[in-house]
């Protein structure tokens, strides 16, 4: 099993029974404190060596490990050569937006030579979800899991496994990858594809010299593994795989859901996934692959990645072991098929509730844009800068972040009037033209009471380059309760709905020219971020900013204190 190796544990209030994995087993709720050090470390991948800016060294970064509702203090230290903020992807942080992380909109980076300590505060989350950083491109190299294990005294709602090991997708780049982007910022183009895929940190099996440093998870025939995913991957989703073995998916994004069997899952950029892996196989090694689903018609990184499954016992390892059969690049059948059937438990211990009355009804297009340059002077299409956008508003990232604006009431930061549907209404996955090629740009907020009960269609449009958008939202978990494909018809996609038992997840894959509907009780106060979790697209400016407003309650409002090194704008 993965140890934790980093964290300094504080002693919680009320003593404790043993230390197990890295924290701290008792009868409360526990304090832990993690020290993550930023900065520069080399490495060699793909024939190459570079230096790449780390936490603590180490690509993947630490996992942090703690029980469902603890608190975990990370002071992070930069020693690096340019601010950077840290995230905790799909961690709600109840009333505690100071600590959410993504720059700018909560708090200006934590500058060179500058260290400040989140309170990552955990409520309902089971299972995994990961941290990552939330500044420019940073994340490539700055990410880690969490593992949320069950509260002391309970269990997981299927037989404890053998053990467990977290597996992490990346893509891993020959090229500085904060110069990736900022001369493609600078330019207007697409940046540069990824030169290779990882698990673990590791390219593995076929790329160039990768096959000795390949990763390996040893396991005993027998015997049930529970697999933490996480895909901390920046611009393509993957389907996975393990030759000649069953996958049983039983929770995605830190929410339990009925098992599925598969030879095979579709995880987008910023999605977790708990499964089940029984080593029912002859003892030998068996391929672990992951390969991109990729359904537009832009560069992409066509590679593979790969690891081993490597029974132990004695017999002839094999020469060339099994590997996979994954759907192909553009399967999207095979994407809809494993996706589908994703239901939450909604069982008596972990049940749902999804909103059937609702308060605030918000229709967002979401779109590939570009933004004109004269004499065609930039380097995307028809020489334009190339944009995103939600309902044709290209999001422009503050100088001064959004929370202190919010609350300290400056003015002149954002604009209150991001709107509940397009203003201009077309055939969104039709001929579009070009009327919505050129967005208008802004930073635009929704502002939403407390308590309220909201539903959020997003969808698809086919303008300019029309693809599968993985959305997430900070702040909460909702429920999918619908997709589709083509435009979404307010008469007849709701009654396809599930209300029953959808999916609660903090990232859903909006299908190409396609809708998907979300819904949640807007019950955390705070300034949270919603945006695509392609890492191009985000850049671009597909995102925008929800304010949940304060309720009546102290109870129900921010926690009033700001942290006293809260980085601030210079």
């Amino acid at each position: 099993m993965e140890l934790n190796k980093i964290g300094r544990l504080l002693f919680g209030v009320l003593g404790f029974l043993l230390l197990d994995h890295g924290l701290l087993l008792c009868t409360a709720k526990k304090v832990h404190r993690y020290s993550f050090i930023l900065k520069e470390t080399n490495f060699t991948r793909m024939c190459t060596t570079k230096s790449m800016f780390t936490v603590n060294g180490q690509w993947p970064g630490p996992t942090i490990h703690v029980r469902k509702g603890d608190t975990a203090f990370v002071n992070v230290h930069n020693d690096g050569n340019y601010g950077v903020t840290i995230h905790w992807h799909g961690v709600k942080q109840p009333r505690n937006p100071w600590s959410d992380g993504p720059e700018n909109i909560t708090q200006c980076p934590i500058q060179p030579g500058k260290n400040f300590t989140y309170e990552v505060i955990f409520s309902d989350e089971e299972g995994t979800l990961w941290w990552h950083a939330h500044s420019d491109w940073s994340r490539a190299t700055i990410h880690g899991a969490i593992v949320i294990l069950p509260e002391k005294g309970t269990t997981y709602p299927f037989p404890k496994p053998y053990a467990e090991q977290v597996l992490i997708l990346g893509e891993w780049f020959n090229g500085d990858v904060k110069e990736l982007i900022d001369s493609a910022l600078e330019t207007g183009a697409n940046p540069d594809i990824s030169d290779a895929y990882a698990i673990n940190g590791q390219p593995g099996f076929p790329n160039n010299c990768s096959n000795e440093t390949t990763y390996r998870l040893p396991v005993q025939y027998g015997e049930t593994y529970l697999l933490r995913i996480v895909h901390a991957g920046m611009n393509e989703e993957m389907f996975f795989g393990i030759a000649k073995h069953n996958l049983t998916v039983v929770a995605q994004d830190a929410a339990y859901i009925k098992p599925i069997t598969t030879d095979y899952i579709m995880i987008t950029p910023g999605q977790t996934m708990d499964i089940l892996l029984k080593a029912d196989q002859d003892p030998s090694y068996y391929y672990i692959a992951a390969t991109p689903f990729f359904d537009a018609s832009v560069p992409y990184d066509n590679s593979n990645t790969s690891a081993v499954l490597q029974y132990g016992g004695n017999y002839t390892p094999p020469s060339s072991p099994p590997y996979p059969s994954l759907p192909n690049t553009t399967d999207k059948g095979a994407a809809d098929s494993f996706t589908t059937r994703i239901k939450a438990l909604a069982s008596s211990e972990h049940p749902i509730n999804v909103p059937t009355e609702i308060d605030r009804k918000i229709f967002v297009t979401v779109s590939v844009n570009q933004i004109f340059c004269p004499n065609q002077s930039c380097g995307g299409p028809d020489g334009n800068r190339v944009s995103a956008s939600l309902n044709n508003i290209s999001f422009l990232t503050p100088t001064t972040d959004i929370l202190q604006a919010y609350y300290k009431n400056l003015s002149d930061v954002f604009s209150n009037d991001f709107p509940n549907k397009p203003l201009y209404v077309f055939n969104y996955t039709g001929d579009v033209g070009n009327n919505t090629l050129y967005p208008s740009q802004g930073t635009n907020v929704t502002i939403i009471d407390y308590g309220a009960a909201v539903e959020i269609v997003f969808q698809g449009t086919n303008v300019g380059t029309a693809e599968n958008h993985p959305m997430h939202l900070h702040g909460f978990s909702f429920y999918l309760v619908g997709t589709g494909y083509g435009n979404f018809n307010e008469t007849t996609s709701p009654k396809t709905y599930n209300l029953e038992d959808p999916p609660e997840v903090n990232t859903i894959g909006v299908p190409k020219n396609g809708w998907a509907t979300i819904r949640f009780i807007a019950n955390n106060p705070g300034v949270w971020f919603m945006h695509c979790h392609l890492e191009r697209h985000s850049s671009w400016g597909m995102a925008t900013v929800f304010i949940v407003k304060n309720g009546p309650t102290n109870d129900t409002s921010v926690l009033p204190i700001l942290p006293n090194n809260l980085p601030i704008c210079s």
